[in-house]
């Protein structure tokens, strides 16, 4: 392509962010041009926009989950999700099939990669999965958030004792990533699945989906002491570690994989008294990747109903609604071509 300049939406510092006109990506070796259809907002985008992610130093293009059109090459026209997670595909990790401990991994919209909220974007090759044929840009885009939390409840599967059709479980968070590892809980077996959210709109969104209990921890502890064998942490807080740690059973499991802060709210002294099993789970492998996509595509995983869809030029203030919690829906998607 001999575009020199794109729109995009751009972190310019804390709490400012601006659709406009940036450098075209300029793909590398091995790398393709993806024109992006749709692309979710993180919390950890929301994270980045308020300041607090010193890895992500403005002026910097954020969005990592994303879902488009290749543009050159011999996968020209051809509807891809985007893997963000760039590993070195030579180390003992990404050689087992572990890239998402590669030592020297990389994420678009962390440097020195721009990310997705724009209208083109960089990638390897081997990061793009097919988008299977009736499935929208818009959902797509969802393998992202949906792989990380189908990675998080294969691990706690893997720790359980019993069989997760034998478990009780607790999410925490009702975003896209809470949301999804309930939907991914259900997809794997587990009938007993509650989930803490705080905000109502949002727990009227999963509640919707019929996947879950869904409660405010903070007005109604729904979840006692010691009674549930396994906790996925989706949100990553001082409050939800806390709570994973009291609810967790002797012998139980705590998957976390939110990222809110990184001190205090773990009852070490239990997990030692009782051999309660720890985890940290982060983003997911190409297997997750995939089979992620075509649990999605099978139904498994439900409608994925639960998106609101918006331009990539109203951006900023899809920001300020989420931080706000004005938003009902568990995601939302920016469109760079609207």
């Amino acid at each position: 392509m001999n575009q020199t300049h794109m729109n995009a939406l751009v972190y310019t510092g804390p709490k400012a962010m601006q659709f406009q006109q940036a450098a075209m990506p300029v793909p590398k070796e091995g790398e393709v041009l993806v024109q992006i259809g749709a692309v979710g907002i993180c919390g950890s985008d929301l994270h980045a926009f308020l300041g607090h992610d010193e890895r992500r130093p403005a002026p910097l293009i954020l969005g990592h989950e994303g879902a488009g059109y290749v543009r050159g090459g011999d996968m020209d026209g051809q509807a891809v999700a985007i893997n963000p997670l760039v590993s070195c595909g030579v180390c003992e990790y990404c050689t087992t099939g572990f890239v998402n401990q590669c030592p020297s991994r990389q994420i678009i919209s962390l440097p020195p990669r721009e990310g997705a909220f724009a209208e083109f974007v960089a990638i390897p090759k081997r990061n793009l999965v097919l988008v299977p044929d009736g499935m929208s840009l818009a959902k797509a885009s969802l393998v992202e958030p949906i792989a990380t939390a189908w990675h998080a409840v294969t691990k706690g599967a893997e720790l359980s004792k019993r069989p997760l059709t034998e478990n009780r479980a607790l999410v925490y968070g009702g975003g896209a990533v809470g949301l999804a590892a309930a939907l991914s809980l259900r997809a794997q077996g587990c009938q007993q699945i509650y989930l803490a959210e705080t905000n109502a709109l949002r727990r009227d969104t999963v509640e919707q989906q019929q996947v879950a209990t869904v409660f405010d921890p903070t007005t109604n502890p729904l979840v006692g002491a010691n009674t549930v064998d396994l906790v996925i942490d989706c949100v990553g807080n001082q409050h939800t570690r806390m709570g994973a740690s009291q609810a967790v059973k002797p012998g139980g499991v705590i998957v976390h994989v939110g990222l809110q802060d990184s001190l205090e709210g773990l009852d070490v002294r239990k997990f030692t008294l009782q051999e309660v099993t720890f985890a940290g789970s982060y983003t997911y492998t190409m297997q997750d990747f995939r089979a992620t996509l075509e649990a999605m595509h099978n139904g498994a995983l439900g409608a994925l109903d639960w998106i609101q869809e918006r331009p990539l030029s109203d951006g900023a203030n899809a920001f300020d609604d989420l931080l706000n919690g004005r938003i009902a829906a568990a995601k939302v998607v920016l469109k760079p071509n609207e």
